[in-house]
């Protein structure tokens, strides 16, 4: 598109300044030129709502829109790891085998007779701890974790199928 063309557009469109509007009417009252133009992009105009909007074929639309959709699936996925939380769980594991540790060095008798023996660990009876609520806590969450476990076995083990 050429200079005259933009600014006749900018005229059609009522997008120029009052002092180019003033510029362009001088011009298309004095210029043959212009006004043949002028005519040529009224012309135009007017035909514009007769050419019809083009609209793309149903299997492009398909494609694209589940292009979009696998592109928002994907984004979650992405955000959905913490590594603060991963950090967090590592943390307290850590600091459970260390006060463990902690405690089994603490309660060792340090004091063997003999060079020969192992020294002795005095732990206390389990059963002070285990009464059939921790027990079935404890198996209810194992059973709980297996079907999560089991679930995302047979998810990878379906989806590789198809």
């Amino acid at each position: 598109m050429n200079e005259t063309e933009e600014q006749l557009w900018n005229y059609i469109d009522g997008f120029c300044t009052e002092d180019e509007r003033k510029a362009i009417e001088i011009l298309l009252t004095s210029d043959a030129n212009y006004r043949n133009k002028y005519a040529e992009l009224k012309a135009f105009e007017a035909n514009m709502p007769s050419l019809g909007i083009e609209e793309p074929s149903m299997g492009f639309t398909f494609k694209v829109m589940e292009n979009i959709r696998a592109e928002q699936a994907r984004v979650p996925l992405k955000t959905r790891i913490n590594t603060g939380i991963i950090g967090a769980i590592g943390a307290f594991f850590i600091c459970t085998i260390l006060v463990l540790l902690g405690f089994v060095l603490v309660s060792v008798d340090w004091s063997a007779p003999s060079p020969v023996h192992l020294p002795e660990i005095k732990i206390p009876p389990v059963t002070n701890y285990l009464n059939p609520v921790v027990i079935k806590g404890f198996l209810f969450f194992d059973v709980v974790l297996g079907l999560f476990f089991l679930d995302q076995y047979f998810r990878k083990f379906f989806i590789r199928q198809k």
